[in-house]
Parts: structure tokens; C-alpha cells; sequence
């Protein structure tokens, strides 16, 4: 039979608490093998719940169906929005067709081109030219249909252009950066084709100028939103309309629209219907020259993408950790103090770390031990400053404190446990003085 008080050599040293590791007495005693671990419970699995999964993502996810949704909805609506806008060929609310027809049975044809250099080419006295879309056109392309209806004798109308192309369509002319309040306007001015067709729907871009001798008409608060400009030689002129409304099928039929639309086409036999494409091999090249990489996104893209950063700024602003006072968190399994070190001291037995066992027992007497003799914390680990108050502070001086505080690490098992028991002997000794 082995005798139950002698030192077992696989017992499991103690960690810092090493309170643990003997009786108060100071007498050696054996550390058993540990019960074995019992069962987890099978209702403490850590594995979320399809409900705790749902509770955690539903706010992502109902953002990207709130996204979804709203793209789908917005790419219906443009699927179907200004197809065919201001083709003399399309039946479609946003067409102008009914103008065309309208203009034939006043004798005046209507011939559609889509280069630049078929409406430089068509020019002349007889031919009233509308740029259907000028801001569609590049810089170089302006300049070269400004050059050619200089001189021609024609007319030229430009459909709404802005502050990128009115000054160099139309020189001397510049867009007012505030669109008009309101779309129906009165002529008020002298021109007699304004006269003529009364209110008219024209409220869009407003301009300014300071050419001599401009027809300005239909002013929103006092800019004017319709101008006729004429040239410098010749009869030919250029108009100025800050809107296409009185050109599109679903409102010729409102105000004066019908009236200020033919009066402005038919002041000339041919009409020439420029609309800009990207069939044209000069705004190709001229977009090669001339366009930037985003220049060539289409604004779509951009403000998708803008969406989408906001979109994920939010989202990360909403899952941040925010700033309070802690709260208590409920774990899945509650782990009891003892286990732990029970747990760890079990982790040293089978690394044989009886140093790092040791080192801990002794920081955490010297620690412990600091405050009581009147040693800072940060000089309880020097020698030299913490052994002689602490030899002070003992009624019985002459015991190897440098050896048991700073010594080295035991070689077996039963030194560490009587290591233990020293340091805590040491530790009642000194709080007992």
C-alpha cells in the first residue's frame, strides 16, 4: 500500500491562486487526478437559432430588398420614359410627330439627320435647322454647326440648351443657373410669332444676354426663357428655347404650344431635324479626344454608385459598437472559477511548465506583498529594493526569502506544491505583523 501524505510526482501544480495547492497547516498533501469532465447539456449549444440568425441580419436584409425594389421600380419607369424624345418619326407622348404632320400640311418637309455633318451640310436660306438635343454634342461638333449657320441665311432653333453649349451655339448667350418656377408663361415681348401664339409652355432653362438687337420672350421672374437672336450678315437667325414642351405630341395641344411651334418651323419651306446619336463618327472622335474615362460612365452609374457607398456607410454605421456603459452579456455556458483553474493548472502538468507555474506563484506573493511593507507594485520584482523592507517587516529574520521569492524553479512537482506552502506561510506571516 503507498502511503496517502507522500508527494505524488504527477500531481497538478497550481497556477497564481496557489491557495489551492496545500492546506493551511503547512503540511505537504497529494493533488489528486480530476474527476472527469461531466456531459455538456445538449440545450447549451452555442450554435445560433435560425430566429437569432434572422434577429441579427433582418435590418441588412431588408435594406437590400428596400434597394432591390427600388431599382426595379426605377428601371420600369425609365424603361419606358422619353422613347423617341423629340423625334419628328415617333407617335409616343414624348414625340413629335403630330409637329412634322402638322408642318407637311403647311407645305414645309421635314428631313431627320443624325450626323453633324449631314445639319452643317443641309444649311442654307431655305432651311430652318433644330437641334434637337444640343448638349449631346461635343465641343468641337458646336463649333462647327455654330460656324456653319453663321452665314447661311437660316434659321437655326436650339432645344433647351444649357450653360455646356448655349454660349457656343449661340454666342454672347449665356443659361441662368435657376430654372424657371413655372412652365406656362406669357410673350411678353415684341417678336410676332410670340405675339401670336399667346401663353406657351417655354418654362425651363432662362438666359441672359447682351447681344444688340435679341427678341427676348416669356420671362420667368424677369429672365427671359425664349430668345431670337439674329446674325451679324444676312436674314438668318437663331432661337433660343429654354423647353421642348410645345414640340412634344402630349402637349401641342395645350396653350399656344401649336401655334409658337409652327410659326418657329415654318418660317422656311425645309426643316432639318437634327438628332445627335452615337452613330456619328465625329462625336466618336471627338469623345475619344476630348472625354475623360468618367465622362464615358453614364451618369446612372454614378449615382448608383454613390447609393451604394451611403448605402454600406450606413449599414456599418448601424452595426458599429456603440458607445455606453457595458452591459452583462449572457454566454452560452457558464464556467465556474475553480474549472478554470483547475483547467489551466492541468495544462501546465502536461507541458511540465513547473517554471512558468512557479514564476506565477511567486509574482503573485510578491505582488500581494508590496502594498503591506511599503514597497510600490511597480518595485516588487527587484531584489534589491523588495528584500530588505520586506526583512524589516518580519518578526523572525533569517529565513532564505531570496531563494524562495527569486529562486530558481523547483525540479519536481513536490518542490512546487512546498514552494506553494512557503509562499503562502510568508504571505499569513506578514499580514499578521
Amino acid at each position: 500500500m503507498t502511503d496517502p501524505h507522500a508527494p505524488d510526482s504527477n500531481s497538478a501544480p497550481p497556477n497564481s491562486g496557489h491557495g489551492t495547492a496545500g492546506s493551511q497547516t503547512g503540511t505537504t498533501t497529494t493533488l489528486t487526478a480530476p474527476p472527469p469532465p461531466e456531459p455538456t447539456p445538449s440545450g447549451t449549444s452555442t450554435t445560433p437559432t435560425v430566429r437569432q440568425l434572422w434577429t441579427r441580419t433582418r435590418g441588412i436584409a431588408l435594406a437590400l430588398v428596400a434597394l432591390l425594389v427600388a431599382a426595379v421600380a426605377i428601371a420600369a419607369v425609365r424603361s419606358g420614359e422619353k422613347h423617341g424624345e423629340l423625334d419628328p418619326r415617333s407617335a409616343d407622348q414624348y414625340g413629335s410627330r403630330s409637329v412634322a404632320q402638322l408642318l407637311a400640311e403647311r407645305g414645309v418637309d421635314t428631313r431627320v439627320v443624325t450626323t453633324s455633318a449631314e445639319a452643317r451640310a443641309a444649311t442654307g436660306p431655305d432651311t430652318t435647322l433644330l437641334v434637337a438635343v444640343p448638349d449631346l454634342l461635343t465641343r468641337h461638333q458646336q463649333s462647327r454647326i455654330e460656324a456653319a449657320t453663321a452665314d447661311s441665311g437660316g434659321r437655326t432653333i436650339l432645344v433647351a440648351p444649357s450653360a455646356s453649349s448655349v454660349g457656343t451655339l449661340a454666342p454672347g448667350v449665356t443659361a441662368d443657373p435657376g430654372p424657371s418656377a413655372d412652365t406656362t408663361l406669357d410673350p411678353d415681348c415684341s417678336l410676332p410669332a410670340a405675339r401670336s401664339a399667346g401663353t406657351a409652355d417655354t418654362g425651363g432653362h432662362r438666359y441672359d444676354t447682351t447681344a444688340d438687337g435679341v427678341d427676348s420672350c416669356y420671362p420667368s421672374d424677369g429672365i427671359p426663357t425664349l430668345l431670337r437672336l439674329p446674325t451679324a450678315t444676312g436674314n438668318g437667325d437663331t432661337v433660343v428655347i429654354g423647353a421642348p414642351d410645345i414640340l412634344l405630341n402630349d402637349r401641342l395641344d395645350e396653350q399656344g404650344n401649336a401655334s409658337l411651334a409652327l410659326q418657329l418651323l415654318g418660317t422656311r419651306p425645309h426643316v432639318v431635324w437634327y438628332l445627335p446619336s452615337l452613330s456619328d463618327e465625329a462625336a466618336a472622335a471627338d469623345a475619344q479626344n476630348d472625354r475623360s474615362f468618367f465622362d464615358l460612365i453614364p451618369s446612372g452609374w454614378l449615382w448608383g454608385t454613390l447609393q451604394l457607398f451611403i448605402a454600406a456607410a450606413l449599414a456599418a454605421l448601424w452595426r458599429a459598437r456603440r458607445l455606453g456603459p457595458l452591459v452583462p452579456e449572457r454566454l452560452p455556458v457558464a464556467i465556474r472559477a475553480s474549472e478554470t483553474v483547475e483547467g489551466r493548472a492541468r495544462l501546465y502538468r502536461k507541458a511540465n511548465a513547473r517554471d512558468r507555474a512557479a514564476t506565477a506563484l511567486r509574482i503573485s506573493t510578491r505582488t500581494k506583498l508590496a502594498p503591506l511593507i511599503g514597497v510600490p507594485v511597480s518595485q516588487a520584482h527587484t531584489p534589491e529594493t523588495f528584500l530588505p523592507a520586506l526583512t524589516r517587516q518580519l518578526p523572525t529574520p533569517g529565513q532564505d526569502l531570496h531563494t524562495l521569492l527569486f529562486g530558481p524553479p523547483p525540479a519536481t512537482d513536490a518542490a512546487l506544491i512546498a514552494l506553494a506552502d512557503h509562499l503562502d506561510a510568508l504571505e499569513r506571516e506578514v499580514r499578521n505583523t
